[in-house]
């Protein structure tokens, strides 16, 4: 059991108090599944930014699927947080 002070008093935790506790540590696991959360928040956001160049009414140039593609593929294949620290977002297309 863990120890905690409240008021200048120092008690065990309670099994309620222990499993918040442990659940807000952080891990290589947790870190990497925040790590890739955030990333893929930041594609979803520019993926979302060119969406109305899909429609139907639209003609979606090369380039411009070529840098989709390249967004939705950016998580493939890490598996550390210091792979997601340096991945390097693909540039948007001038002109679309």
């Amino acid at each position: 059991m863990t120890k905690i002070q409240i008021n200048n008093e120092v008690r065990d935790m309670t099994a309620e108090e222990q499993a918040e506790f442990d659940a807000r540590q952080v891990t290589p696991q947790t870190a990497l599944a925040s790590a890739l959360e955030e990333l893929r928040f930041k594609r979803n956001k520019l993926l979302s930014e060119t969406d109305y160049l899909g429609a139907s009414d639209n003609t979606m140039s090369s380039a411009m699927t070529t840098y989709r593609q390249a967004l939705r593929d950016i998580t493939n294949g890490l598996t550390t947080v210091a792979e997601i620290d340096v991945v390097i977002f693909p540039t948007k297309p001038s002109g679309e």
